[in-house]
């Protein structure tokens, strides 16, 4: 028996699969270079029953998990972490209390934020804020009316910065 997320499932087959994208650019006599590899980010397929008498609850949980972009956890034969992308069910007469089903999953990468307060101080002043958002224009009150001249104002930077004065 396998889990997803905590709840009891048959699977029968479970299909791994990694793959990676190669680049490659034609050079002199016919010949290809592969120049880059970039990692894809891997799915598993996986198929068997969901038998019982919670397996509609079960059924959907999984649809509700895939319509809200939630991660699951699967653990099988192999541990999988990622997001449902299908999944499908057949019902027959074979299975009298629960379902054939197959479904896909697939990793995916979360990216964390970087801060400003966990940057080296250098480079912490150049990612300033800026202190004054330079020239504005000044709304007219109408025609004929002459426009008054607006001081033009220096942007600062804070010291360190390379365009600092």
């Amino acid at each position: 028996m396998a889990t997803l997320d905590g709840r009891y499932i048959l699977v029968e087959v479970e299909d791994p699969s990694h793959e990676v994208n190669v680049t490659e650019q034609p050079v002199e006599d016919n010949v290809n270079l592969t120049d880059h590899v970039q990692l894809k980010a891997s799915s598993m397929s996986i198929s068997g029953y969901i038998i019982g008498d919670d397996a509609a609850q079960i059924k959907q949980y999984l649809i509700d998990a895939m319509k809200a972009g939630s991660i699951v956890e699967y653990d099988g034969r192999n541990l999988f972490v990622g997001l449902i992308t299908s999944i499908s069910t057949k019902h027959d007469h074979r299975v009298a209390n629960g379902f054939s089903f197959s479904m896909t999953l697939k990793e995916i990468s979360i990216a964390e934020a970087s801060y400003v307060e966990t940057l080296p101080l250098p480079i912490k002043a150049q990612v300033a804020p800026v202190i004054s958002s330079g020239r504005k224009q000044t709304k007219g009150k109408g025609k004929g009316k002459g426009k008054e001249k607006e001081e033009v104002q220096k942007v600062k930077f804070k010291a360190g910065s390379p365009w600092a004065e």
